[in-house]
């Protein structure tokens, strides 16, 4: 069997060949802020399972700038944003009522 993904044609008219490139570069950035999301959620995830209090609420504090600056750009939906954020500030809250 050949590749399972028929070969993309090129556009014909400026203007389509113009919109591929934009979608190239945006693509790219859209990538890179979903995985920067997805970091700064990840490490909060660290700090609270590894029970470091002062850690995850320093980076609690950050991720939401970042959660809401990409929430605002369109890359993730307002809603998965707020959620994310309400569980991740409940997870924090109990680490420092637990300790």
């Amino acid at each position: 069997m050949a590749s399972a993904k028929p070969k993309k044609k090129n556009p014909r008219l400026a203007s389509g060949r113009k919109r591929v490139r934009q979608d190239i570069k945006i693509n790219a950035a859209n990538t890179s802020l979903r995985s920067k999301y997805r970091t700064v959620v990840k490490n909060v995830e660290k700090a609270v399972l590894a029970g470091d209090k002062t850690k995850a609420t320093e980076l609690f504090a950050k991720m939401q700038a970042v959660v809401d600056s990409i929430a605002d750009k369109g890359i993730f939906h307002k809603n998965k944003a707020a959620r994310d954020k309400s569980r991740l500030s409940a997870k924090v809250k109990a680490l420092a009522l637990a300790a």
